[in-house]
């Protein structure tokens, strides 16, 4: 199998060095006129295609932004994911960067990818990661958390707000026996909101049960062991608010398989706003999150950061960093009523 035409064999048929090849390729001026034609007919007789990414990289100009997303259970079925993706996607095209998405793990902490910035998308098993990066002076920027000791843009969502607002409005319908089945509480996003939740119930005196709060991971399984316990308790809630609609989702049909009506008998907020919220057999309350305005926000800073060719240089002024919450909207459908005294 032949190899592909590369730069040396333009420069060896053009009778010119590599670097003379790589000038003409980049359009330096510095470059005779009868030399540029021989290499550029070198290059259409050979067929040479330029590696577009070597020629960014190589004149300190890359316009790829890479995407580093923890790796967890159903990645790609998650609706925050393909939002947070779609969203950058979008912002990108528009402004003509390149984009690679890097799923880390912990077996993988180290991310092997040059790019001309960095997102993060959380910070759970990438806190040294982002570090480095600002360290080594690449525009970084990270979403769906605020790190307050590294010099780095954040950008995330209210979470704390959008869980007080959601328990708020099942005490306003006279609910007091609210559980509360959490996401991954390694993540930021997940510990904010179950900090909002108590924070609602102790603001309206309401006492905080232990064994009302069932910690989960983000996944259904998860979601459906916390409702068995729940529902076996001798005090049973009647209103459950779930950190994610797709624990929501499960909450709901485990609830179902029991003879457990919702609303009637147990009511459930979720969190998220997904396509499947408005879907579901009950269509879900829920807490809308702003996931593609908090993509867009962060690829248009960081694209600001890379064009000014600030770099380390941003990191090291005197410019605190931006450190933004985005506000969350609580959709309110089908799955709440009164409790049945």
């Amino acid at each position: 199998m032949k190899s592909a035409v590369n730069i040396f064999d333009v420069a060896k048929y053009a009778g010119v060095s590599p670097a003379t090849v790589s000038r003409v390729i980049n359009n330096h001026p510095n470059v005779k006129e009868e030399t540029r034609k021989k290499v550029q007919l070198a290059i259409k007789e050979l067929r040479y295609h330029p590696n577009i990414s070597a020629q960014r990289l190589a004149g300190g100009k890359t316009r790829t932004v890479a995407v580093v997303i923890p790796h967890y259970e159903g990645l790609f079925y998650s609706f925050y994911a393909v939002e947070i993706l779609r969203g950058v996607g979008i912002v990108c095209d528009a402004l003509g960067l390149d984009l690679l998405l890097y799923v880390a793990t912990r077996e993988r902490p180290d991310l092997p990818i040059a790019a001309g910035g960095v997102i993060f998308a959380d910070t759970f098993t990438q806190y040294e990661c982002i570090k480095n990066s600002v360290e080594r002076g690449v525009p970084t920027v990270v979403i769906n958390n605020v790190v307050d000791d590294i010099p780095v843009d954040c950008f995330a969502i209210d979470n704390r707000g959008g869980a007080r607002e959601a328990v708020e409005y099942l005490l306003s319908l006279g609910h007091t026996k609210i559980a509360h089945i959490t996401g991954d509480l390694r993540t930021q996003s997940a510990n904010d909101r179950l900090i909002g939740y108590k924070e609602a119930l102790l603001k309206a005196g309401v006492r905080i049960c232990p064994e009302y709060v069932q910690e989960g991971d983000f996944s259904r399984l998860s979601a459906r062991i916390a409702t068995e316990k729940l529902i076996k308790l001798k005090e049973r809630p009647t209103a459950i608010f779930v950190a994610s609609d797709e624990m929501a989702l499960e909450v709901l049909f485990a609830l179902r398989e029991h003879g457990i009506n919702v609303p009637r008998d147990i009511s459930i907020v979720g969190f998220d706003d997904s396509p499947a919220a408005i879907q579901a057999p009950v269509p879900l309350t829920t807490v809308k999150q702003p996931l593609l305005e908090m993509a867009r926000e962060a690829v248009e800073e960081l694209h600001r950061i890379i064009e000014n060719r600030k770099g380390r240089h941003l990191y090291m002024s005197h410019v605190a960093p931006h450190k933004i919450y985005l506000h969350t909207e609580l959709v309110i459908r089908n799955s709440c009523q009164p409790p049945a005294f």
